[in-house]
């Protein structure tokens, strides 16, 4: 055995640990740790894994309501979808492998999410991604953006997934450190929910599936950091995938839990056999003691150190019935995984782990979890935003020119058609179009999926920018016909040390937990992921929201049409030419100035509401938010080959992006019967156009919808790729 590296106070610093945490640690043990257990305190501590700065906040966020089944604190949330069916669902980060090695860091990524799901007993039906590149001209974009959607593909096509939705964004706050967020979703039945808590005393601990290398090895203490220019030496920190081996283990272990053998389990997945084993028994208030000699090695002469911090991928660890064990390994060996006894549980406070006879660690289990530090963070609450100044009105044409030849806002195409998004033969609503829409195999239910955030909001107003992500999930959902159900949470931000940093974090959590309350779809799974800064510079705050809603029955509830020639565009929602912060004020005058467009929470339950209650007179729909009505009419009529004539000229009320707003496309006596139903209501109603012919006329300006087209479909992958 090789000789463990002396305590010492760079040491100490090198694995993440503050001195003021390294006198907690003093405390707690009455004693120095040894250098195994500073890695096992290290992967627990980090923020990654303990939420220590944003524990505080995520208790305040809703949670709770009649159709959840299991919020935060599980691998993954649970919904209720009726008929004893539930959706399991989660998004997450794979930020930092992802700058650092972009295939593989998007790979384990969706690898990860997916084993959140499968792990409690739900079958994947339904995948998206939301991705945050630098500008297009930095020198590292390009490479990133190629390697992170061939990583995401290559996976999850493999796999066998469909990835149904999200969205690409690109800004020069991304420039040394992307985002890569990744959402996965299954279905279960509520009877065959499982869960990672502990229970039983002397119960045999098992792991499960690919065997143990050093790839990964303090990923979770990595991506609690900012980055510098020693970036390129945290490569051996990223895991690498293997899809197939993960096809293989969702099929054993859904399998096995047939068998009644599994007490619980856990995924593998930050900070590894450590993360996996402490939380299992935190949550059952059992200890845990593990053999590694037993554990499945890939590489020879392991440490104890190695074993415990390597993040391979496609493992699990499970408490077996010990009556079962015949049986589970069985249903083990003819997937050709790995199984085996690497412990038990014990019934004092203990984590223990032995190691050639040796013993490398003897920790209280409790203060490695639910002990772990929490910080109240000094935060500074955003100033309020400068007024707006004047912006020129321009020709409405070149406005949308701008607009659909950005990378932000050209068609994405590039990205989606990469990913397989029919396997499985449910998918009802492919990419490109808005929410996603997944059939609830085997019924006429489905479920609709969105990814949305607008970072430059949430720059300029934290508070409001929550609200916004969580409100244009609603309306995203809405517009397929969904009723909304809840919301999951990926929390990316800079440092949360720098109070702004914090100030943001707040204002965000704020905003989310208002705008979730008012719209009844509670935070039930997420992810905080902070640190996302390169040399002292951050990213935008960008709480991405993922969010899913329930279509009861396909045949009458949903809404998926394209406009046709002679339909009638309405716009459902106030507009009052909001131009702060807006796609248009960024794209064609290179400013991010102004607030961010209020939203009214009341406005946007009723005028979703509206839509699902008179969805029989709409054809198609839109909810409006970057650029406006201009864009939003555009990507109707182009979805649908057929022109559009909007009235208005003028900028605010072609770009502004107010809330709480649709786009619907309907017949003559359809739009009669809406302005009727909306006069009961209470909500604002107004004819803006109609879909016709073969150009896009903007007030007295236009051009032939063919010529756009072709600047939409192309401008994505001639400027990022």
């Amino acid at each position: 055995m090789s000789q463990e590296p002396e305590i010492t106070e760079d040491l100490i610093a090198a694995h993440g640990i503050k001195p003021d945490e390294y006198a907690n640690i003093l405390r707690i043990l009455n004693r120095a740790p040894n250098f195994t257990e500073l890695g096992i305190f290290s992967a627990m501590w980090n923020e990654h894994c303990s939420y220590k700065s944003s524990k505080k906040w995520l208790r305040t966020l809703p949670t709770e309501g009649p159709q959840v089944i299991c919020g935060p604190g599980e691998n993954a949330g649970i919904v209720d979808i009726g008929d004893g069916q539930a959706l399991v669902f989660k998004m997450e980060s794979h930020n930092h492998p992802s700058y650092i090695e972009p295939y593989q860091g998007a790979a384990t990524g969706v690898g990860g999410i997916l084993r959140d799901v499968f792990t409690m007993g739900a079958r994947p039906i339904a995948a998206m991604n939301s991705l945050s590149f630098g500008e297009v001209s930095h020198p590292k974009t390009k490479r990133l953006v190629h390697g992170v959607v061939e990583g995401i593909g290559g996976y999850g096509n493999c796999f066998g997934v469909p990835n149904i939705g999200g969205e690409v964004r690109f800004h020069a706050a991304y420039n040394g450190n992307c985002l890569v967020n990744a959402f996965a979703a299954g279905l279960i039945d509520t009877d065959k929910i499982f869960y990672s808590a502990a229970s039983g005393v002397g119960m045999p601990v098992v792991y499960l599936g690919a065997k143990t290398g050093r790839d990964g090895v303090g990923g979770a203490t990595m991506a609690s950091a900012e980055f510098d220019d020693t970036i390129e030496e945290k490569r051996p920190t990223v895991q690498v995938g293997d899809p197939f081996t993960e096809k293989r283990l969702m099929e054993a272990t859904l399998e096995l839990m047939a068998t009644g053998a599994v007490i619980s389990i856990q995924d593998m997945g930050a900070a590894g056999l450590t993360c996996s084993a402490v939380e299992m028994g935190d949550k059952g208030g059992l200890g845990i003691r593990l053999d590694l000699d037993a554990v499945p090695q890939r590489e020879e002469n392991m440490t104890a150190y190695e074993m415990m911090l390597s993040e391979s991928q496609e493992r699990m660890l499970m408490v077996l019935e010990p009556s079962k064990e015949a049986e589970a390994r069985a249903v083990f060996e003819k997937w050709d995984l790995d199984f085996a006894i690497v412990g038990e549980t014990l019934p004092e406070d203990r984590f223990v782990i032995m190691h050639g006879g040796d013993c490398k660690a003897d920790l209280p289990l409790r203060a490695l979890s639910g002990n772990a530090p929490e910080y109240d963070r000094p935060w500074e609450e955003t100033p309020a935003a400068d007024q707006l100044e004047d912006v020129p009105q321009i020709d409405a044409i070149d406005g949308l020119r701008a607009l659909i030849s950005s990378p932000n806002y050209a068609a994405k195409q590039w990205v989606y058609e990469q990913y397989d998004h029919m396997v499985m033969a449910d998918t009802v609503r492919a990419p490109g179009l808005g929410a996603g829409v997944v059939r609830v195999h085997g019924t006429n239910k489905a479920i609709a999926f969105t990814s949305d955030v607008t970072p430059r909001y949430v720059k300029a107003n934290p508070v409001e920018g929550g609200r916004q992500a969580v409100a244009e999930a609603y309306r995203n959902l809405t517009a397929v016909g969904a009723t909304p159900l809840a919301t999951t949470d990926n929390l990316n931000f800079g440092n949360p040390e720098k109070p702004e940093i914090m100030g943001q974090f707040v204002g965000a959590i704020k905003g989310i937990g208002e705008a979730v309350a008012a719209l009844d779809m509670p935070i039930v799974s997420g992810n905080v992921s902070l640190y996302n800064e390169t040399d002292g510079v951050g990213i935008l705050p960008t709480p991405t929201i993922g969010a899913v809603g329930l279509i009861r029955d396909l045949g009458s509830e949903l809404i998926a049409g394209l406009p046709r020639e002679g339909h009638v565009a309405l716009l459902i929602g106030e507009t009052r030419g909001h131009l702060g912060q807006s796609a248009l004020l960024a794209e064609v005058f290179n400013r991010e100035d102004g607030d961010a467009p209020h939203v009214d929470l009341a406005a946007e339950k009723r005028n979703g509401d509206f839509i699902r209650a008179n969805r029989q007179y709409i054809k198609a729909c839109t909810d409006l938010s970057d650029g406006g009505l201009a864009l939003a009419a555009f990507e109707m009529a182009e979805a649908a080959g057929v022109g559009v004539h909007l009235d208005a000229s003028d900028t605010p009320t072609l770009f502004g992006e107010d809330q709480a707003r649709y786009l619907v496309a309907c017949n003559f006596d359809e739009a009669e019967a809406l302005m009727v139903a909306a006069g009961q209501a209470g909500v604002a109603l107004e004819s803006v156009g109609r879909f016709t012919g073969h150009a896009v006329r903007l007030g007295g300006s236009e051009a032939p919808l063919a010529e756009l087209a072709e600047i939409y479909r192309t401008s994505f992958e001639a400027k990022a790729t």
